[in-house]
């Protein structure tokens, strides 16, 4: 990188990956940013990544983290991580917020190893697919999530499985128990393609 990041957020998001690098952590950006990156117009001012858990002792993590100014944003994160499974962060230089998923499922751990990487400011990341994006985004569910699913489809439904993304769909809303979810995506769907005329 020959110049230092303008963003905020790439700044941000250049410290949290080198920390990534430095203990070994299989990782990817999945938020905003991602969808950002796959053509979506919106605004993001966050941090979301997700990394192999099974590479990652959490302790060690978070030295690592620290040592490029990320701390926790809540009291005890690692406890908070145990349970949850994910890191509550903030970039201290920047005041970014970052939540780092801890990704243990066969989904997770190929959606991490089909990551691209785009470059932003000069600094290469690791973004997931548009595919695995609505995956993600379809699990979250919250108003942003699913403006970002339909975006995302009007932008790559041609060159999404589509087959694939309702079966992971129907997967996770089995385990959080809101078997809804698929129909909700169908829905999403079906208003994409009659726009596309398809």
């Amino acid at each position: 990188m020959s110049t230092a990041p303008k963003q905020p957020l790439v700044r941000a998001i250049a410290d949290l990956l080198a920390a990534f690098e430095s203990v070994g952590a299989t990782h990817m950006i999945i938020g905003g940013l991602a969808v950002i990156a796959r053509g979506v117009v919106r605004h993001t001012d966050d941090a979301d990544a997700t990394v192999w858990a099974a590479d990652v002792d959490v302790p060690r993590l978070l030295r690592a983290l620290r040592e490029h100014g990320i701390v926790g944003r809540i009291p005890d994160v690692e406890a908070f991580a145990t349970q949850s499974q994910v890191l509550l962060l903030v970039h201290q230089p920047s005041g970014v917020p970052m939540d780092v998923s801890l990704a243990w499922l066969p989904f997770e751990r190929d959606a991490l190893a089909r990551a691209q990487t785009v470059s932003v400011e000069g600094v290469d990341i690791p973004m997931a697919t548009a595919q695995d994006l609505i995956v993600y985004k379809a699990i979250a569910w919250r108003d942003r999530d699913q403006r970002d699913v339909e975006e995302l489809l009007r932008l790559h439904r041609s060159s999404v499985d589509l087959a694939y993304i309702r079966d992971r769909v129907v997967e996770f809303a089995e385990a959080i128990d809101e078997p809804e979810r698929r129909g909700q995506l169908d829905a999403i769907v079906a208003r994409v393609d009659r726009e596309r005329g398809s």
